[in-house]
C-alpha cells in the first residue's frame, strides 16, 4: 500500500519543533513533501538560525516517519531562512540588514553589554549572519569585550567598514575615538553621531543586528527609538527590586513607541560559588517572571552571575566564544534561539514587494 501526504502531515502534526513548541505542519516549516513509492523526501525549512539543533530536528522527524508501516527511505533536510520583518511606521530601512533588535535596560549596572554581545555571538554560533551596534556613545564597551583594536576604513571617505571579530561584524564610537577620551556631548549630537554609525557603516548582508543601547530611558534613547528601524526590542534586568521597576520603565518606553517586546532576559539570576558550585539567589527570585505576567512578555531565558562571563569579556573572548560547549553558552544558545523564533512570529516586511515610484521633471 502506497504512502500518502497525508499520513506524513499526520506523523508531522503529532512532533514538535522544540523552539517554537509548535508542530512542523501549523508553522509551514514542513514543505516540499516528495513520495516516490514508499520513499519520502521533504524539507524542514526553521525562520531561525539552529546550528546546534538541526541534526536532532532532522533525526526527530525521521524517527518519526520512519514509524509509518510501510514506509521505505525517509530524507529530511534542515535549513533555516531569516527574512526581514516590519518596523516602526515612516523610519528609513538600514541597506543590508534584514532585522534590527535593541538590547536595552532601564539602568545601569545589570550586564546588558556582556549580554548583547553573547547573544550576538550565540544567534552567530547558531549559523546567522549577525552585526552588533555599540550604541553607548558616552560609555562604549564593546571594543574591549570583542577584543578589537584599530580603526574602521573608509574606501570612499563617505562610509565605514565595519570591524570584525569573532564572525560577527561590529561597530562602536570607541573605534573611532581615544579610549580614555570622554564623550562632553549633549543629546542631540549624540543621536547625530548614532545614526551615521548605523546608517554610515557599510553591514554587509546581516541577518540580525543587535544594538546595544545605552542605559537609561531619557530624552536619547527615546529618539533612537523614534528614528531606528527597530524590529523589536529586549529588556534585560536583574531579579532585583530596584533593576525591575527600572526595566519596566524601558518596557513601556518601546511599546509607547510602537517597538514590539520581544522578551526579558534575566541576568544573575543565581550566583554560582567559584569554589564550590553552590547556587543561591541572592539578588532574589521571581522578579522577572511576575514583570512578563504583568505585561503579558515572555522570559525568553535566565543567566547566571557567573565570574568567568566577567573575565571573558574583559579579555575580548566573550563566553560563548570561550566556553562554546559550556553551561553557560549553551543557555545563550537557548536564549538566541528562542529570540529568533519570537522575531519569525512577527509582521513581515513586504516593502520590497511594491514598486518603487519615482517621480522626476521631464
Amino acid at each position: 500500500m502506497a504512502i500518502t501526504e497525508q499520513q506524513i502531515q499526520v506523523a508531522l502534526r503529532e512532533i514538535t519543533d522544540l523552539t517554537t513548541g509548535k508542530d512542523y505542519i501549523s508553522t509551514n516549516e514542513a514543505r516540499n513533501i516528495v513520495i516516490e513509492g514508499n520513499n519520502v523526501s521533504l524539507d524542514i525549512v526553521l525562520g531561525y538560525p539552529a546550528k546546534s539543533v538541526m541534526e536532532d530536528i532532522r533525526a526527530q522527524v525521521i524517527g518519526k516517519l520512519k514509524a509509518i508501516p510501510g514506509i521505505g527511505s525517509v530524507n529530511a533536510n534542515v535549513s533555516s531562512k531569516i527574512v526581514s520583518h516590519a518596523v516602526q511606521r515612516g523610519v528609513k530601512l538600514i541597506p543590508g540588514v534584514k532585522n534590527i533588535i535593541a538590547v536595552a535596560s532601564g539602568k545601569g549596572g545589570v550586564g546588558k553589554s556582556a549580554t548583547a554581545v553573547n547573544l550576538a555571538l550565540a544567534l552567530a554560533a547558531e549559523g546567522a549572519s549577525v552585526g552588533i551596534l555599540d550604541a553607548d556613545i558616552y560609555g562604549p564597551s564593546q571594543p574591549q569585550m570583542l577584543g578589537i583594536t584599530g580603526r574602521p576604513e573608509s574606501p570612499d571617505g563617505k562610509t565605514i567598514e565595519p570591524m570584525r571579530a569573532h564572525g560577527i561584524q561590529a561597530m562602536s564610537i570607541g573605534l573611532l575615538i581615544d579610549a580614555e577620551t570622554p564623550m562632553v556631548w549633549r543629546g542631540p549630537m549624540v543621536t547625530q553621531a548614532l545614526q551615521q554609525l548605523l546608517t554610515d557603516t557599510r553591514w554587509e548582508e546581516i541577518d540580525y543586528l543587535i544594538v546595544d543601547m545605552p542605559p537609561g530611558t531619557g530624552d536619547i534613547q527615546l529618539t533612537l527609538a523614534q528614528k531606528v528601524p527597530v524590529t523589536g526590542a529586549v529588556i534585560v534586568t536583574t531579579p532585583q527590586d530596584i533593576a525591575l521597576l527600572d526595566a519596566r520603565k524601558g518596557l513601556k518606553m518601546f511599546q509607547k513607541v510602537g517597538i514590539p517586546i520581544i522578551g526579558i532576559i534575566e541576568n544573575m539570576s543565581t550566583h554560582i560559588c567559584s569554589n564550590c558550585g553552590h547556587e543561591e539567589h541572592i539578588f532574589g527570585t521571581g522578579g522577572a517572571e511576575k514583570m512578563c505576567r504583568d505585561y503579558d512578555v515572555e522570559l525568553l531565558g535566565a543567566l547566571p552571575l557567573d565570574i568567568k562571563i566577567r573575565e571573558h569579556t574583559d579579555s575580548g573572548n566573550p563566553t560563548v566564544v570561550a566556553e562554546p560547549d559550556g553551561r553557560i553558552s549553551e543557555i545563550y544558545r537557548s536564549i538566541a534561539r528562542r529570540l529568533a523564533m519570537k522575531i519569525d512570529e512577527l509582521s513581515l516586511d513586504h516593502s520590497a514587494l511594491f514598486a518603487r515610484i519615482v517621480v522626476e521633471d521631464t
